[in-house]
């Protein structure tokens, strides 16, 4: 077919495909497709995961595994390239000869952002941005192949999108990319001023709460940063088509706290264990659930459960398909996360797993950090406390547990909001209009 009649194109660059923590992206690429938009996916690397979400069988795109690569950080450079170039010599041959300006462009760019990044006047230059490079040398060789791809979309606006960057450098492409949470503001994954460089360079970028995009939007210069929610995924929301059952009247007696999340320190699992200590000292009889994959906070967890004497009222229990995650709503009487911002500046943007619940009709506690306002109302559609109180967490939790008509307000404004302002389907628009522009 002549390239004229090849319908254009986005390519979607991501670091791992699919991952279970990252069913929004997976029902953000089904939503566009849906739309009519052809995707293409280039998967920097390739996961291992106990279960996929539905959505990910019915997305037509396959992804493509750019070359296998281990960390370069705790290796020298050329130990490192001695094992691993051999895959990427020939997208580095083929590509140098068909763009030897773009290559040496995204060179420059590469070798000038590691010796930025450095972590001293007198220290090597980072190697990571060695190992980024060649992966774009391999993708820009892919792109060759594939001239109905015209732009380029990354998602997290470190690694990947510092791929992207480079290999839009090397084909001509433009690109864009989302960006979430700690991507946006830890300094050690966008060093030396990096994040301002991609910002520059890019056709636009979105992120998913209207507080990145104001922090965003203070560093791009011209470029345009749009705030575009994720939405309710699409696994979720079809399962609530179908059940349609109430869920906060069903809870006689007993408080049941649920939470779901990564075991990272931004999401205040500790802060939720010491809250139900709280609520055993003072004699509720209440259990509690904590959902997700396990992290570099589990092992903390766990001990502070095991310290506090809760093994029998809080239960930790692994990532879970939605199906089995949406009747843990329907069992529990209030959902808590009670966010914070990391020592390491990490932090969520609008946790999913709030609108998950929100749209299942539980009553949340949770707390005003980052875009969590934007969502969450005190007194209207949940009940905001202070980052770091287990005190006062436990207090609204038992709040919630003594006045059932504020609770079923509560879930009932939060529900409507949801339904209002969290469509996904109809904010694909928004993304899917962008992508017109320039694909």
């Amino acid at each position: 077919m002549p390239e004229t009649l090849v319908r254009p194109a986005v390519a979607y660059v991501l670091k791992g495909y699919p991952r279970v923590s990252e069913l929004f992206i997976a029902s953000e690429i089904y939503r566009l497709e849906r739309q009519g938009l052809p995707l293409r996916l280039f998967v920097i690397t390739q996961g291992e995961e106990a279960f996929q979400h539905p959505v990910v069988e019915r997305i037509q795109a396959q992804p493509v595994y750019l070359p296998a690569t281990s960390s370069v950080s705790e290796t020298p450079l050329r130990h490192w390239l001695r094992r691993h170039l051999p895959a990427f010599r020939p997208a580095l041959a083929a590509t140098i000869a068909r763009r030897p300006l773009g290559v040496a462009r995204a060179a420059a760019a590469a070798f000038a952002q590691a010796v930025r990044a450095r972590r001293g006047v007198w220290a090597l230059p980072r190697k990571v941005y060695a190992k980024e490079f060649l992966q774009a040398v391999a993708l820009a060789d892919r792109l060759e192949r594939s001239p109905e791809i015209r732009h380029l979309h990354a998602h997290f606006c470190h690694g990947a999108t510092t791929v992207a960057w480079l290999a839009s450098m090397i084909s001509g492409r433009t690109f864009s990319f989302t960006a979430h949470a700690k991507d946006i503001y830890s300094p050690s994954l966008n060093p030396a001023g990096l994040l301002q460089r991609k910002l520059a360079a890019a056709e636009f970028a979105v992120t998913c709460t209207e507080a990145n995009r104001a922090y965003l939007a203070a560093r791009a210069g011209t470029t345009p940063v749009h705030c575009i929610y994720h939405g309710l995924n699409s696994d979720f929301a079809d399962l609530l088509r179908r059940q349609l059952e109430p869920t906060v009247d069903a809870i006689q007696g007993t408080l049941r706290v649920v939470a779901v999340g990564r075991f990272v320190p931004k999401k205040g699992f500790d802060v939720l264990v010491d809250a139900c200590a709280e609520l055993a000292a003072r004699g509720v009889v209440f259990e509690a659930t904590i959902i997700g994959e396990r992290g570099e906070h589990s092992d903390a967890v766990d001990e502070r459960i095991r310290r506090r004497g809760l093994t029998s009222h809080v239960r930790v229990l692994g990532a879970m398909p939605q199906s089995a995650l949406l009747d843990e709503y329907r069992r529990a009487s209030v959902f808590c996360l009670p966010c914070r911002v990391s020592d390491d500046g990490d932090r969520d943007g609008i946790p999913n797993v709030l609108v998950e619940a929100m749209a299942a009709g539980l009553p949340v506690v949770t707390t005003a950090v980052s875009g969590i306002p934007e969502l969450v109302t005190d007194g209207l559609t949940g009940l905001l406390v202070p980052p770091g109180d287990p005190i006062r967490t436990a207090e609204a939790l038992l709040r919630l547990h003594r006045d059932r008509a504020l609770a079923r307000d509560l879930a009932g404004a939060g529900a409507a909001l949801v339904a209002a302002r969290f469509d996904g389907d109809r904010l694909i628009d928004e993304l899917q209009a962008l992508f017109a522009r320039v694909a």
